[in-house]
C-alpha cells in the first residue's frame, strides 16, 4: 500500500505530435486541479497524420519511452493519430493508458438523437477507419460520416485560428460542407487541434449539431480511471505542469496561448529523446 501511496502523487504524462494534446491539459487542470502533469509534445516532427502507420507506431513508442523517464502513474496519447493506428496494437500495458478514441465514442454516441455522427480528423486517423469500426462494434446502429482535414493541423500549430481568418474559413467549408450535408447532429473532432478552432467549425456545422472534443472527453475519462483505481492525488496544494518539446521552446510558449487561452504555467524544455 505504501508504493501506491507514493504512486497517487506522480504525474499524469500526456503526449502527442505537437501542441494539440495542450487541449486535453486544459480539460486535465480544469477537473483535476490538484494533479502534477508531464507534456511531450513531439513538435519537431509534426504531423503525424501524413505519415504510414509505421512511422506513427515507432514515434508513439518513443514518446511513451520519453514519459516514463520521469515518475508517472497514468499515460494520456492526446493524439488522433497515435489512438487510430494504435487501437488494436496497445503501446502501454503496465499502467492506466488511454487514447482519445474510446472517450469520444461513448460522449457522441450518447449526445446523437439521429443516430448520425461526423468525425473529422487527420488523413490516418480516417484511413484507419478507427471511429467508424469502433462505432460499429458498439453502435451499429449508427451512421458515421468521416472526413479527413489534412491542412486543419497546419492552421492551428501555424496561428490561423481567428473565427474571421479567411483561409481557414475557406479551407473549413470545403472540408465540412460534405458532413453538414448529411445531416449529422453531432460531430466528432477526432484531432486535438481541432477545438482551438472550434468556434468556427460550429459556426459552419449550425447549432444544431453538437462537437465532441476528443481531448476533453479524455480527460474526463483519466479523472474516472483515477477514481476507479484510488490512484488520484492527495496533495492539498494545486498541481504543476512540466512541458518538454523537440523543437523550440520560443515556439512553443509563443502558440501554446491558442490552446490553454492563457499563457504557459509551468517550465518549458526541449528535450531530445
Amino acid at each position: 500500500m505504501g508504493d501506491r501511496e507514493n504512486i497517487k502523487n506522480y504525474a499524469i504524462g500526456v503526449f502527442d505530435s505537437g501542441m494539440g494534446g495542450l487541449t486535453a491539459v486544459q480539460e486535465l487542470n480544469r477537473i483535476l486541479p490538484n494533479e502534477n502533469i508531464i507534456y511531450f509534445g513531439d513538435t519537431a516532427r509534426i504531423p503525424y497524420g501524413s505519415r504510414s502507420r509505421e512511422t506513427i507506431l515507432r514515434y508513439a513508442k518513443e514518446d511513451v519511452a520519453f514519459l516514463r523517464r520521469h515518475e508517472i502513474k497514468m499515460i494520456i496519447a492526446a493524439c488522433g493519430t497515435v489512438s487510430s493506428v494504435a487501437l488494436n496494437n496497445p503501446i502501454v500495458t503496465d499502467m492506466p493508458f488511454t487514447g482519445v478514441i474510446a472517450p469520444a465514442i461513448e460522449a457522441a454516441c450518447k449526445a446523437t438523437k439521429k443516430k448520425r455522427i461526423g468525425i473529422i480528423g487527420t488523413p490516418a486517423t480516417i484511413k484507419s477507419g478507427s471511429y467508424i469500426h469502433a462505432i460499429a462494434d458498439t453502435h451499429p446502429e449508427v451512421m458515421v460520416v468521416p472526413q479527413a482535414c489534412p491542412l486543419f493541423v497546419h492552421l492551428v500549430e501555424n496561428g490561423y485560428t481567428d473565427f474571421n481568418n479567411p483561409v481557414t474559413r475557406l479551407v473549413a467549408q470545403e472540408y465540412l460542407t460534405p458532413v453538414k450535408n448529411e445531416n449529422v447532429d453531432v460531430l466528432i473532432l477526432g484531432c486535438t487541434h481541432y477545438p482551438v478552432i472550434s468556434e468556427l467549425i460550429g459556426d459552419i456545422m449550425g447549432k444544431d449539431v453538437t462537437l465532441i472534443s476528443a481531448g476533453a472527453e479524455a480527460a474526463k475519462f483519466t479523472k474516472q480511471c483515477l477514481m476507479k483505481q484510488g490512484l488520484l492525488s492527495d496533495r492539498s496544494e494545486k498541481g504543476r505542469n512540466t512541458y518538454y518539446v523537440s523543437d523550440s521552446t520560443e515556439m512553443f510558449e509563443e502558440n501554446a496561448v491558442n490552446f490553454l487561452h492563457e499563457n504557459v504555467h509551468g517550465d518549458v524544455f526541449r528535450s531530445n529523446f
